[in-house]
């Protein structure tokens, strides 16, 4: 399992390489800096362990354990179309928090890259797929660390795989950071769609499910009057 996800890991990583090769040969402007993009602009911040994060999500839980997501061509295409947002990997590694016979959650580490090089995050969600908690555990880009802070990232909360996350319009935008806000909500929205697509779905308790009782409780309240 830790093979598979070391490997996505490295692509993410070494698109991000390729990235910072290609600003050092061809001087990017950065308009927000206002001034040409150098070394010394990336910064390395750890925020959170991993370790740290998941425990945060899962404070009660008797057991924690990991699965690996398999996606195949097809199944990566879907994701991708209700996401609305291509990206590399083809495994991801989960965690699944449990008391008892009952899943408490759910929580899934994301690389994504920012404006220039990618930052890790952990994605909380709970057994009936609502947002729970964001973290952002490493940053290292040049700007953008604010995507880590608690009056951002709790605008996540609470949010299903049926809700728009819309830059400007439902999650609010940071100036200068546009890419790391807009790489971090398209982060959220995949996670919420994996947790549904493999959990939440076969258990009957997916958004088909939730729509097709909504449309249900909709007809029936327009057929008898409520």
């Amino acid at each position: 399992m830790r093979t598979h996800f070391n490997l996505a890991l490295l692509l993410v990583l070494g698109a991000s390489l390729v990235t910072t090769d290609a600003i050092a040969a061809e001087r990017i402007w950065d308009s927000e800096l206002r001034r040409y993009v150098t070394d010394d602009d990336f910064k390395y911040e750890e925020f959170m362990t991993e370790d740290e994060a998941v425990k945060n999500v899962f404070p009660k839980s008797h057991r924690i354990h990991k699965e690996m997501i398999r996606l195949s061509q097809d199944r990566k295409s879907l994701i991708e179309q209700r996401v609305g947002w291509k990206f590399p990997e083809e495994y991801f590694e989960l965690y699944i928090g449990e008391t008892g016979d009952k899943i408490d959650g759910y929580a899934m580490v994301h690389n994504t890259v920012g404006k220039y090089k990618p930052m890790t995050y952990l994605v909380g969600v709970d057994a009936t797929g609502s947002c729970t908690e964001v973290e952002l555990l490493v940053f290292r880009d040049a700007k953008g660390s604010e995507v880590g802070k608690k009056r951002f990232n709790s605008q996540f909360e609470g949010r299903t795989v049926t809700d728009p996350i819309r830059i400007n319009k439902d999650i609010i935008n940071i100036s200068g950071a546009t890419m790391s806000v807009r790489s971090m909500s398209a982060g959220v929205k995949r996670v919420l769609v994996l947790v549904d697509e493999f959990y939440l779905k076969p258990a009957g308790l997916g958004s088909d499910t939730v729509v097709a009782r909504k449309a249900e409780k909709g007809f029936f309240s327009s057929l008898f009057g409520h």
